[in-house]
């Protein structure tokens, strides 16, 4: 699980003992969007479904599989949920707190500072895979449109 990479042993150990294990039936949210957001998942088993509302309508941004993370954005950013995250078939995973963090900070800042960059590594990941999208929506937009400008600076 790429988020847990080079941790200690002692220290994952260390996280999974306060970690609790969820589980969410198929068509179940983890959490909607706008939800105040205080811990982040990691999937043991399933599929989940990532979620976002645009004018009345839900429309679909990715799907997640066993290993993946999410729900890490409101921890680093601590802000409310950007994205409704739903069970696509019945799921299990580990809900890590902010509070589970924090304890971790205390006992080892180093392996905590080795999570928040892993955590940072996949919203970077995820920023960079929008910055694409985004970028080729804007080409085919301006080789439709020679008025179009993106950016006027």
């Amino acid at each position: 699980m790429p988020i847990f990479g080079a941790i200690s042993d002692e220290s994952l150990k260390f996280l999974l003992e306060r970690a609790k294990e969820v589980q969410v039936a198929k068509d179940d949210y983890f959490f909607r969007e706008n939800d105040q957001g205080s811990s982040m998942f990691v999937l043991e088993e399933g599929r989940v479904a990532v979620l976002k509302s645009w004018v009345g309508q839900t429309q679909g941004l990715a799907f997640l599989n066993r290993g993946d993370c999410f729900g890490e954005m409101a921890l680093i950013e601590m802000g409310a949920r950007s994205a409704s995250v739903q069970a696509t078939e019945d799921c299990t995973a580990i809900e890590v707190s902010i509070d589970i963090l924090h304890e971790l900070y205390q006992h080892d800042l180093e392996q905590f500072t080795i999570i928040q960059m892993n955590m940072s590594r996949e919203v970077c990941r995820r920023l960079r895979k929008a910055d694409d999208l985004l970028f080729q929506v804007q080409m085919q937009t301006s080789t439709q449109d020679p008025n179009y400008r993106f950016y006027s600076g």
